[in-house]
């Protein structure tokens, strides 16, 4: 059994700046959000080490976006021509804060499993994956946004 090496997906392989006004400010519209996601553009820096893992490694996409966006993750995957690999995206009326969600999904789908990296660019997930043992890559070369940054911790919708 090859080691899995994980991605997120926004902020990592797609470059959400395009969406991210519809959560700034007071009245967030989360279904523009999300719908828009499917005209997001690749992020060359994640897709690299994204295919170079993918020599190796057995993929696994762990992302914040709610279930009800599977079709049109699944089919933005396949536009942009990503390896293929599983899909673990947040029930849809979850509200956990990331930090607390991925790291426990990730433990659940890789028990009894080698993961080789772990590769996010929420910098507080990526610290609770460290102090679950996991191997991180900080992805660090998407516009971070305060906004999405809410989105991620407080408000628990990506």
């Amino acid at each position: 059994m090859r080691p899995l090496a994980v991605f997120d997906l926004d902020g990592v392989l797609a470059d959400v700046a395009h969406r991210v006004h519809h959560v700034e400010g007071l009245r967030k519209d989360w279904l523009a959000f999300f719908d828009a996601a499917i005209h997001d553009p690749l992020l060359t820096e994640g897709e690299a080490l994204l295919r170079e893992a993918a020599v190796d490694c057995e993929i696994l996409y762990l992302t914040g976006r709610p279930e009800r966006c599977r079709r049109d993750t699944i089919t933005w995957l396949a536009r942009m021509g990503l390896p293929p690999g599983d899909l673990h995206m947040r029930p849809d009326h979850d509200r956990q804060p990331a930090v607390r969600l991925k790291p426990k999904v990730l433990k659940q789908v890789a028990s009894g499993r080698v993961v080789a990296v772990v590769v996010d660019d929420d910098l507080r997930v990526c610290d609770a994956y460290e102090r679950s043992g996991f191997t991180v890559l900080r992805a660090t070369w998407a516009t971070r946004s305060d906004a999405l940054e809410q989105a991620q911790e407080v408000d628990g919708r990506t």
